[in-house]
């Protein structure tokens, strides 16, 4: 009967907010409103059900109703977390990865979209179609032969292994050359080699500036994809001491045979987490300021 109670008064909010959105304006305004509230309730719950799991036991996250409030057990799940991972150097590896990988994607692909769309140079749009091509390949169809290289390299268990490959990729190429080609001006560039900037300096004073926007954009998505990465860690990292993040959660599920401390694991779950979302809000608040300081109209 409470389910069916329930269920009777989700139709009739919805009923309201239809008929509201016939009869009115400011009705059609509010149903809007309440759609993407819903949605952002919807989008959200999975992280604060994280949260609230981390400060459970395990045998209190599997008992019925399931827990929905904060619980009184942090600190044990903290204690039993620092017990079993070493969670602060699988996090120092996790941030030199990321870091360091991120900030050669911008590097690079930023310096090749700026020529695919600027420059004119034999073959650029033969190289530009094989380039978008490599795309459509599978990631993991390369997997044997990156193995094979990094061994050769003698990268095996080191951080270049995860930094240096990939850097330069097709889909950060095709991002930055697609927002070169509309928001790069021609006029500028001619004006500062007029007053005999070189090309490095009309590239990092005079480009960079104007690309924020899609450093922010490109920035999140791959900063993301490494932080989250999880089969190339697995297959390059061997000493314990090398483990990123991604790494030490698998850990943590533990043998079948002594069970697993959900708690802890969520606890766990909640602090690799929380890194992500401050980098995307940081990165949000770049984005919107570098497309007022980024503009220029000629």
């Amino acid at each position: 009967m409470g389910n069916l109670g329930l269920l009777i008064a989700v139709i009739a909010i919805v009923a309201l907010f239809v008929i509201l959105a016939k009869t009115s304006r400011i009705g059609k305004s509010i149903t809007i409103y309440f759609i993407f509230a819903i949605i952002v309730i919807i989008m959200t719950f999975p992280f604060y059900a994280m949260f609230v799991m981390s400060t459970h036991s395990t045998p209190g996250l599997f008992s019925f109703p399931p827990p929905m409030w904060f619980g009184d057990n942090l600190l044990v799940n903290f204690e039993n977390m620092v017990r079993m991972i070493d969670l602060p150097r699988a996090a120092v590896n996790s941030v030199i990865i990321s870091v360091g990988f991120t900030s050669l994607t911008l590097l690079f692909c930023s310096m090749g979209g700026y020529a695919f769309a600027i420059y004119r140079f034999p073959g650029r749009n033969i190289l530009f179609k094989v380039l978008l091509i490599t795309m459509m390949i599978p990631w993991t169809a390369g997997i044997i032969p990156w193995f094979i290289m990094m061994s050769r390299f003698g990268w095996v268990n080191t951080y270049w292994a995860l930094i240096v490959p990939g850097s330069a990729n097709a889909f950060g190429i095709f991002w930055m050359r697609q927002y070169c080609t509309n928001n790069v001006p021609h006029t500028l560039m001619e004006a500062a080699k007029i007053d005999g900037c070189s090309e490095w300096l009309i590239f990092f004073r005079i480009i960079a500036p104007i690309l924020k926007p899609a450093f922010a954009a490109l920035g999140i998505m791959q900063f993301v994809g490494v932080w989250n990465d999880f089969l190339q860690p697995l297959l390059i990292l061997r000493s314990p001491r090398m483990h990123t993040l991604p790494l030490v959660l698998r850990y943590m599920q533990g043998d079948p045979t002594r069970g697993t401390d959900v708690g802890a694991m969520m606890l766990a779950s909640t602090i690799v987490v929380l890194p992500l979302l401050v980098v995307f809000l940081c990165a949000s608040k770049m984005f919107m300021s570098g497309l007022t300081a980024g503009a220029i109209k000629e």
